[in-house]
C-alpha cells in the first residue's frame, strides 16, 4: 500500500513537471506568432471576396513589402485599388472617378505584421485555442481570435480572425463597423514569396477621367 502511495505521488510529480513544462500559448502571443508571419512576408498573392452589407465585391490582392498594395476587382470589373507608399488611389469605372490620397510617408511606414491590430484591440480565442470548422459542417479548420477595440475611435467594434493553424495566414476577417454594417472579407488561393514586381504597384490612371485629391483627410507632416 505505501509502495502504491509512493508511486501515485511519483506519477502526480512527473505529470505536474510536464505540465508546466509546455508553453501555455494566450490569445495575446498567438496574435503576436500571426504577426510575425506577416511581419517576415517579402510578397502576397491571394484572391479576395469582400461582403459589405448587401455588396459582393471579389478580385485579386497582391501585397509587396514593406507597405505596397493593389487589389484588382473583377467585381465591380475594372476597380482598382492602389497604395505604392506615398499615395492611395482609387479607380471607380462606373463614374469615371480617380479618387487620390497622400499619405505622410513615415505614418504608412509605422510598425510591421499586425502591430496596428495588436495596439488597437484586445485579443482573445472565439472559443478555445484549438482549430475548429471555418463554417458549421465545413472540413476546413481554423483558429479564431476575436479582436475587441481598445478605442472608442476605433471603426470596428470589434473583429474576428479565422486563421490557418498550418501558416498561421488568415483566411478570413469579419467586422461589424460603428455605424452596424457587417463587413466580411475571405482570402483563398493565397501564395506568398512568389516575387510580385515592384512595377505592379505603378498605375496609370484611365483617361479622361475625373480626379479627386485628398479625398479622405488632407495629409500633414
Amino acid at each position: 500500500m505505501i509502495k502504491r502511495g509512493i508511486s501515485l505521488i511519483f506519477l502526480l510529480i512527473i505529470g505536474f513537471s510536464v505540465l508546466a513544462a509546455q508553453e501555455i500559448v494566450t490569445a495575446e502571443s498567438y496574435l503576436r506568432m500571426v504577426s510575425d508571419v506577416y511581419a517576415s512576408l517579402r510578397d502576397y498573392e491571394a484572391s479576395v471576396i469582400i461582403r459589405s452589407g448587401g455588396s459582393n465585391m471579389a478580385g485579386n490582392v497582391s501585397f509587396r513589402s514593406p507597405n505596397l498594395l493593389r487589389i484588382d476587382f473583377s467585381q465591380p470589373a475594372n476597380q482598382v485599388i492602389v497604395f505604392n507608399g506615398d499615395s492611395l488611389v482609387v479607380y471607380l469605372p462606373e463614374f469615371r472617378a480617380v479618387l487620390n490620397q497622400e499619405v505622410n510617408r513615415r505614418t504608412a511606414q509605422s510598425g510591421s505584421g499586425l502591430s496596428m491590430l495588436i495596439r488597437n484591440f484586445t485579443p482573445t480565442f472565439l472559443t478555445g485555442p484549438n482549430p475548429e470548422p471555418l463554417d458549421s459542417g465545413s472540413s476546413e479548420r481554423v483558429i479564431k481570435l476575436r479582436l475587441t477595440r481598445r478605442f472608442t475611435s476605433e471603426g470596428f467594434r470589434e473583429l474576428i480572425l479565422s486563421i490557418n493553424p498550418d501558416t498561421r495566414l488568415i483566411r478570413r476577417i469579419e467586422g461589424r463597423t460603428i455605424a452596424e454594417v457587417d463587413v466580411r472579407i475571405d482570402f483563398t488561393s493565397i501564395r506568398t514569396n512568389v516575387g510580385v514586381p515592384v512595377a505592379r504597384f505603378e498605375y496609370d490612371t484611365p483617361p479622361n477621367s475625373n480626379m479627386y485629391n485628398n479625398f479622405l483627410f488632407r495629409d500633414t507632416d
